[in-house]
């Protein structure tokens, strides 16, 4: 039985607007650089040794049409005015040989920063639980962070976060990604 494991992971983000919700999607995917593939939605860890690369160097690697597996948060409205965010989170293992954790949150109301430290937070709370880090999502930022660099197993933690305003005529689309290249 085959393995298919990615070698490299980069993120993006896009925002598209159209009177049309699959429009709408279709332009924030065209804004993210990710529309000419088939997009396979997958969970959340992040494979050992994956590197992290650009998002340019990423899509080097890629062909119109192939399949292209993917973490991704996505949020749609058709409200005017309405404030919408999705975003993706990494936590990164000190140890490359170990495998981290992806995180998606999408949310209406929150602002792009409180969004994308959301999303981060999800995916150190789930690494740091795997490591046995004991790890208290309700902390303030800072203290979490000294939790880590006092572990020592947890190397580093971003995000890539998208945030929009509702537009008056039709739908709103913001997506974030994690796609990964073989």
């Amino acid at each position: 039985m085959a393995v298919f494991v990615p070698k490299m992971m980069f993120l993006t983000k896009g925002v598209g607007s159209h009177k049309e919700e699959l429009h709408s999607f279709e332009l924030a995917l065209r804004d993210c650089g990710i529309e000419k593939f088939n997009l396979v939605q997958v969970s959340s860890i992040l494979p050992p040794n994956c590197k992290v690369v650009s998002k340019t160097k990423g899509l080097s690697h890629l062909r119109p049409g192939s399949i292209t597996y993917c973490v991704l948060s996505r949020c749609c409205s058709n409200e005017p005015r309405r404030l919408l965010s999705a975003s993706v989170g990494l936590a990164i293992p000190a140890d490359k040989n170990a495998y981290g954790y992806i995180s998606e949150h999408h949310a209406f109301g929150q602002t792009e920063k409180q969004t994308g430290e959301y999303a981060e937070d999800l995916a150190a709370a789930m690494l740091a639980s795997t490591l046995g880090i004991d790890f208290d999502i309700d902390e303030s930022w800072d203290e979490k962070k000294e939790i880590f660099k006092i572990s020592g197993k947890i190397v580093s933690t971003r995000n890539i976060t998208q945030s929009s305003i509702g537009k008056y005529n039709g739908h709103t689309t913001v997506v974030a990604a994690a796609v990964f290249v073989f």
